[in-house]
């Protein structure tokens, strides 16, 4: 459809002022998604608000294609605003029970607290790695909960206030909604397991970055595993394709007639996860995800750290993306690809003695494991009543001092 120069920014006008303009009850508790791969982290918190709890919601998007836009659910309100102006400047008026957001960086860049409302800012984790080296050095700062995925979260966060004096935030030990997504993909049998009789699946799902695996390797990598008569499902992040899209072409151009090689551009479906017998990543978190919704090893190419905070040895906690790469998996040298096939068959051959191994590391890394939706949820609501009271008080005050 056809669009007037500045049509979109007119509508993402028209769609926060309608989201201002609601009564004070409907904007209790605001969601907001950077983009549409938010929702797969947000859902399960949703589901329960709305759901038994029977909460009411407002989620505000940056993506036009986002999923809920288009819901169905008379308990969510959605608001398209857009990624520009509109969006700063309706963060810098929001007015807003509680602001639940998976996006970082808070107060750092464009993106600010509410100069109109005294807003509670809730942080919902999409990654469960550490907080304090791939995320920049304020990253939570301006956070006042967080829904911390495990013990490793809470640790940083209270290493990282002592060391830079900060305020006590508020840390629910919550769990990790797509982790339980997962999960509960997995035992509704939506996809069927490993092929045995097939060639080896193997994903790749590295980070992003200048030194990440596809942006130096990528080629090197795909013509080893494809020489081994692998069957190999790419999946760049996101990132990858949005800052670094020659490395992607150069794959398409080198084995784009290569049907056991296939390349995967979105992250919302699980289908190649679940049918992995493998995955081959760096730093990233889908490594994670991957080991322990699946119970499936993770092959590390130990290309350089992916560092976003300078300063992250200040904080006394070794990285939990470093500490855990050995107990759910192998780590490789980028200089040593040749030898993937070779590593690769000896973590399918111990299948069962990694299945229980992971199992027991997700226990230890994870807290409420397939019931984060329900924790994190009773929190917010509980969150979003104990400011409405806040907000009266605080209205009486400023009346009583007006006479």
């Amino acid at each position: 459809m056809f669009r007037f120069p500045g049509q979109s920014l007119l509508e993402d006008w028209a769609s926060a002022r309608r989201f201002q303009a609601l009564p004070d009850a409907a904007r209790s508790i605001v969601f907001y998604a950077e983009d549409g791969d938010s929702w797969p982290h947000f859902e399960p918190i949703v589901r329960e608000l709305t759901g038994e709890m029977g909460r009411e919601v407002c989620y505000l998007t940056s993506s036009r294609s986002d999923p809920v836009l288009r819901t169905s659910n008379p308990r969510i309100r959605p608001f398209c605003i857009g990624e520009g102006l509109v969006r700063t400047s309706l963060f810098l008026s929001l007015r807003a029970g509680v602001c639940v957001m998976t996006m970082p960086d808070l107060q750092t860049f464009h993106l600010k607290r509410s100069q109109a409302q005294n807003v509670h800012y809730v942080y919902v984790f999409h990654s469960m790695v550490s907080t304090h080296m791939i995320y920049r050095k304020a990253a939570f700062d301006a956070f006042d909960t967080i829904l911390c995925v495990g013990p490793h979260h809470e640790r940083e966060i209270r290493a990282t206030e002592q060391t830079y004096g900060l305020a006590p935030k508020k840390l629910i030990p919550c769990g990790y909604g797509r982790l339980d997504t997962m999960l509960a993909s997995r035992r509704a049998g939506s996809s069927a397991a490993p092929n045995r009789s097939a060639p080896a699946h193997v994903l790749v799902a590295p980070s992003w970055g200048p030194h990440g695996l596809l942006e130096t390797r990528g080629v090197e990598l795909c013509r080893v595993l494809l020489s081994s008569g692998l069957r190999v499902t790419v999946r760049p992040h996101p990132m990858t394709r949005r800052k670094w899209p020659e490395c992607i072409r150069e794959i398409e151009r080198g084995f784009g007639g290569e049907d056991r090689l296939t390349l995967e551009t979105g992250v919302a479906a699980f289908d190649s996860l679940e049918s992995a017998d493998v995955m081959i990543s760096d730093w990233s978190g889908a490594a994670l995800e991957f080991a322990f919704a699946y119970e499936r090893p993770v092959l590390f190419v130990d290309v350089p750290r992916k560092v976003n905070n300078p300063e992250y040895e200040r904080i006394s906690c070794e990285p939990l993306e470093v500490s855990i790469r050995e107990q759910v998996g192998r780590v490789i040298s980028p200089d040593r690809l040749a030898d993937l096939p070779m590593h690769l068959e000896a973590l399918m051959r111990d299948g069962e003695g990694m299945r229980a191994r992971i199992q027991r590391v997700r226990a230890e890394t994870v807290y409420n494991v397939s019931e984060s939706g329900r924790v994190g949820a009773r929190a917010i609501a509980e969150i979003a009543g104990g400011q409405e009271t806040e907000d009266r008080r605080q209205e009486t005050e400023g009346e009583q001092d007006g006479r």
